[in-house]
């Protein structure tokens, strides 16, 4: 198999190639790091690629659905034994994973064949992957834009071809923001439908989820027929779904009601790219058969975002007060500016001085939001929104390093991209961004 055939195919259809013997791991494994030294000097995607893997690559389940299939992780959160895991920060540099998290081996039992890690920003915080550590991600249609974030290796490597599926992570939409950068199929999935056993019981206070990015809709779902499922002694279990995410996705649907969002709810400029395609999708629904209503008015009317903002900022930056804290520990090193970019610096700062009061108070937020948006799914199926608030903007839009902005001015200026995706982490409902 020549590079193109492979960069052709998505996840599915290598795993067929293979189960067919028309191809084995190995030559796929070569076609995969061919085209990672040839695309990502251009768009920086892939931090490593795992040499000892390219030389032998075994799968440890050749009954997987994704048998043999060349895979990366974001690096972060996810855990691969004896591999560095940097997180974007000079703070990490240096950490080796102790163990496989569950998400790892179940991606290993799903026959995937991980070749290396990608990119993330500084802990994951930010709406475009342009860390300090290790340089800007590209956007593979533009390489003067970004590939969005946190995921944004995983997807700008996936959109290039390096890989044909990727991981990715989801707190406030870093699953569903680069695959709308990049042109990919971005599913984060409900809240305990994927473990994050064993090292979190609730990410990021229940606003957090990993998965996939990938660019097919048949991918994503074979991967989460794969992936899903509680693990033992998992904090939050969920019913299993009633068939298998494969045969959903061949079943036509049933008429749905459908709402849909065609304007800002946050009182900040939706550019008019992302609103006409909106108005196409509601367009291609309708024509369907699906009923189509306008929601924007009673969302807005709903839902708080000023305090949405107060109360998710709140949750992460405690959440990195204390992941900053841990590292220091581990690492030996002192936060500050010689190992974090100033906002982070900022936003570690802002979390060491909020209460545990302020924390419940930023729960009952969240418990707030939830409950004036429950009633929509009362009467739709579905919301369509547009996922990001204007197409993908020039590398250095959202500079992590800006000693300018403090806690909140971050917060705001990363918001107002992803206003769109953070309310459903705060649900917990399954939430996708589909090209």
């Amino acid at each position: 198999m020549n590079v193109q055939e492979y960069m052709n195919c998505d996840a599915t259809k290598l795993a067929e190639l293979v189960v067919g013997g028309e191809v084995t791991a190995h030559e796929l494994t070569i076609a995969a790091a061919t085209a990672a030294t040839r695309i990502n000097p251009s768009i920086n995607a892939v931090v490593e690629l795992f040499d000892d893997v390219l030389a032998n690559p075994t799968t440890s389940n050749r009954d997987g659905v994704f048998s043999g299939v060349p895979f990366l992780v974001k690096d972060f959160v996810i855990m691969a034994a004896g591999r560095h895991q940097n997180m974007g920060s000079r703070m990490m540099c240096g950490f080796t994973a102790p163990m496989d998290s569950h998400l790892m081996t179940r991606f290993k039992n799903a026959g995937l064949i991980t070749i290396g890690r990608t990119a993330t920003p500084e802990f994951a915080f930010n709406v475009t992957t342009e860390p300090l550590h290790g340089g800007a991600v590209r956007n593979p249609w533009n390489t003067e834009f970004m590939a969005g974030g946190s995921s944004g290796g995983s997807a700008a490597a996936v959109a290039a071809g390096v890989v044909p599926i990727a991981h990715a992570t989801d707190g406030g939409g870093s699953i569903r923001l680069p695959a709308a950068c990049c042109g990919l199929f971005g599913l984060k999935p409900s809240r305990g439908r994927v473990s994050p056993a064993p090292f979190s019981s609730d990410p990021l206070s229940g606003l957090g989820a990993e998965f996939a990015v990938s660019r097919t809709v048949r991918d994503s779902a074979l991967l989460l027929d794969a992936v899903h499922g509680a693990a033992p002694g998992d904090r939050l279990v969920i019913a299993p779904p009633s068939q298998s995410y494969k045969a959903a996705i061949a079943r036509p649907p049933r008429r749905l009601r459908v709402g849909v969002v065609n304007d800002t709810w946050w009182g900040r400029p939706l550019d008019a790219v992302c609103r006409s395609a909106v108005a196409d999708s509601a367009t291609v629904l309708s024509d369907l058969g699906h009923q189509v209503d306008d929601v924007t008015l009673a969302i807005i009317r709903a839902m708080d975002f000023d305090k949405l903002l107060n109360a998710m900022l709140t949750i992460w930056a405690t959440e990195l007060a204390h992941n900053i804290a841990t590292a220091a520990f581990m690492m030996g090193r002192k936060p500050g500016i010689d190992t974090l970019e100033a906002t982070t610096l900022a936003c570690y700062e802002y979390g060491l001085n909020l209460t545990a009061a302020d924390y419940l108070a930023a729960l009952g937020v969240l418990n707030e939001i939830c409950r004036s948006i429950g009633p929509f799914f009362a009467q739709y199926d579905m919301i369509v929104t547009p996922t990001t608030s204007r197409p993908p903007q020039l590398l250095g839009t959202y500079d992590a390093n800006d000693s300018r902005l403090d806690a909140m001015g971050w917060a705001s200026h990363i918001f107002d991209f992803a206003s769109f995706t953070a309310p459903w982490n705060v649900t917990g409902q399954p939430a996708m961004s589909v090209p």
